[in-house]
């Protein structure tokens, strides 16, 4: 018997997970899809305070999330690295002194020691103003982290089951039988075998499903909703140059971000609609299109157009329903929702709301629910403990780099600097006893080579070219169609589950 199931493989799942095993508590965790496979790799990819929730007065989410942003970016510094925000002053939209107000909380909330200050910019003679329309003079640059989100969830599942979890994806909790001091799960996977597994504690991390979960089962109170609302996000060809973002103000109030993406690539989003239809299956409408394409065209120099799109992506975020108005001002706080516990029925935890900033606060304070059940578990420990691949300083990219280069001196400048960008020190383990290129096998496109295929099954839960593609990387934007076809072909007639036996690079 389990100490805890966790249903759900996002962010909140997964790091709850990560953090009860780090406690000594057995878990098990079961993701009816692929991990990140919903909103958790659908996000705007920034680990950041959150600039426009001061407006809401939503100061503790906000200095919770400030504080979070150095925290995350020592324990993973490969995939979360500190990015400049550039907000322009537009005529007509919230004053400068506003701005500037907003700013100051934004840097004095939380402890900084990485992350500088704001600065204001002249946007007429600097590299920031560059792309922008010439009526933009003035602008405020501020700090925030860049984070790649899908691997974030990936690498906090690798953790949890490093430290004793047992981690079942593309498995759906199917049922859920509830007795006084344990529940019973039946657990479907993607071959339709069905086994059940016991656990003293439920924890509901379904995201979207959180209700559909506590529909299994006959649930004791209704404390709790979830309100449903759709992210948009559109990516073009790079139209601008250098690494810092952009964050600007639309002419509805809400705000948009614009960043690079993928060396090649800019991010544009995210839009907020309500959703009432199914969360698995989300798209950006053409209204979101224009939506965005005419925000953006409010502050750069060269209209952004549909010709531009390269891809596209949406996802539902499970927001507590705080009863709000507007799916823009929704709160992005997490809210718990306890029941049982009592000698008459066994706990369940589920998790409403959150955000991929907050994700380890939010497990800590899980772990805060759960330890009148398991008093004997351990403290509080994931503060300063780094992420697979994340035990490196900061600052320490670039000498990752020169080693994986002295140990593996044929390998091609792009390949290494992207495996050390995905992998951080675990760039050797996929490697590992290499020593030309034609010992990495086949390449699919893009610099994907056949032993990082073996790796990601064998070590990081992928299953299917989808998982390879476009979560635990984004090759698929950069390989032509028949490319990726090979590939679904190729992982369509091996046996995938010998792989993952053998642990095989």
């Amino acid at each position: 018997m389990y100490d805890i199931l966790v249903i759900g493989g996002g962010i909140n799942g997964v790091g709850i997970a990560r953090d009860a095993a780090g406690r000594g508590l057995s878990v098990a965790l079961c993701e009816k899809d692929d991990l990140a496979s919903h909103t958790s790799s659908a996000s705007s990819k920034l680990i950041h305070g959150g600039l426009r929730y001061l407006e809401n007065y939503e100061f503790r989410l906000v200095r919770e999330s400030l504080g979070e942003r150095e925290i995350l970016l020592r324990a993973a510094p490969h995939i979360i690295w500190p990015m400049r925000i550039v907000l322009p002053v537009l005529k007509g939209m919230r004053p400068k002194w506003m701005l500037r107000i907003g700013l100051f909380l934004y840097d004095h909330l939380a402890k900084r020691a990485v992350l500088p200050g704001t600065k204001t910019l002249n946007l007429r003679n600097s590299l920031q103003g560059a792309a922008l329309k010439e009526e933009l003079k003035t602008g405020f640059e501020y700090s925030d982290c860049w984070a790649d989100d899908a691997r974030l969830v990936v690498a906090n599942a690798i953790d949890a089951a490093e430290r004793g979890a047992d981690i079942y994806t593309r498995t759906e909790c199917t049922a859920l039988n509830r007795a006084a001091d344990h529940w019973t799960a039946t657990l479907k996977d993607s071959h339709g075998e069905e086994k059940q597994v016991k656990a003293k504690m439920v924890i509901n991390a379904a995201g979207p499903w959180v209700e559909r979960i506590l529909g299994k089962f006959g649930r004791l109170n209704n404390h709790a909703a979830v309100r449903l609302v759709k992210g948009s996000h559109i990516v073009t060809k790079q139209l601008y140059e250098g690494k810092h973002g952009y964050i600007f103000q639309s002419a509805d109030g809400r705000i948009i971000f614009a960043m690079p993406y993928e060396d090649d690539y800019t991010l544009i989003g995210t839009t907020d609609t309500e959703w009432d239809k199914d969360p698995g299956h989300v798209e950006i409408s053409s209204e979101e299109i224009d939506y965005l394409c005419a925000a953006a065209n409010d502050y750069f120099k060269t209209p952004v157009t549909r010709d531009d799109i390269i891809w596209s992506y949406a996802g539902v975020r499970p927001l507590y329903d705080d009863q709000a108005a507007s799916a823009s001002v929704v709160t992005r706080d997490y809210v718990f929702d306890l029941e049982g516990g009592d000698g008459q029925a066994a706990p369940i935890l589920s998790v409403f709301g959150g955000k991929l900033t907050t994700y380890r606060k939010l497990a800590g304070h899980a772990m805060d629910k759960l330890r009148p059940f398991f008093p004997q578990m351990k403290g509080d420990w994931t503060q300063d403990a780094a992420l697979p691949g994340g035990d490196f300083p900061i600052d320490g990219v670039e000498a990752l780099r020169q080693r994986v280069t002295a140990q593996y001196p044929w390998i091609p400048i792009a390949l290494r600097n992207r495996l050390v960008q995905a992998y951080g020190t675990r760039a050797v383990l996929l490697l590992g006893d290499a020593k030309s290129v034609r010992d990495l096998g086949k390449e699919y496109g893009a610099g994907l080579y056949d032993a990082e295929i073996r790796y990601l099954i064998a070590h990081e839960f992928a299953t299917c070219a989808e998982d390879i593609l476009w979560r635990r990387s984004k090759l698929g934007l950069k390989m032509t169609e028949e490319e990726r076809a090979d590939l679904t072909d190729y992982l369509g007639n091996v046996d995938i589950d010998t792989w993952i036996k053998q642990k095989s690079r």
